[in-house]
């Protein structure tokens, strides 16, 4: 016995089409940030690559146990005479990422280090608060 399926001519066209963005002529499509986070003892430790970026055009933000990265990666134009460009690749532009941890990050200890395109965060966890019990009278 054979297996029916119905025919839908417009779902494998339009299929897609609002899950990826759609790529205009030669434009670059905006590049993911990517990271590696670990997790130690005392610590979380995260490594985001940022090919292109210079140091002072990072910025890092943490607000209890959220992380923001961006970045921006400016165009040098440097067309000499008689040149042209026939390809334009690679992006220019701002790209961010937000995360979460599991506990709070203690901002005051927080260290940041940046070498050869690759951003490296040291992010101590808070101490647990300790609790004080109230009695009721």
């Amino acid at each position: 016995m054979s297996n029916l399926t119905r025919y839908d001519p417009f779902g494998d066209l339009f299929r897609g089409f609002f899950v990826r963005p759609v790529e205009f002529g030669n434009a670059p499509a905006m590049p993911e940030l990517k990271m590696d986070i670990k997790e130690q003892k005392n610590a979380y430790v995260v490594h985001a690559e940022l090919p292109g970026v210079k140091k002072e055009d990072i910025h890092v933000t943490i607000e209890g146990n959220q992380v923001s990265v961006s970045a921006e990666v400016k165009q040098e134009k440097e067309i000499k005479e008689g040149e042209r460009v026939l390809r334009s690749e690679r992006y220019f532009g701002e790209v961010s990422r937000s995360f979460q941890l599991a506990q709070e990050v203690d901002d005051g200890k927080a260290v940041a280090k940046f070498k050869d395109g690759v951003l490296e965060l040291t992010l101590p966890k808070r101490a647990a608060g300790s609790s004080k019990r109230l009695t009721i009278s």
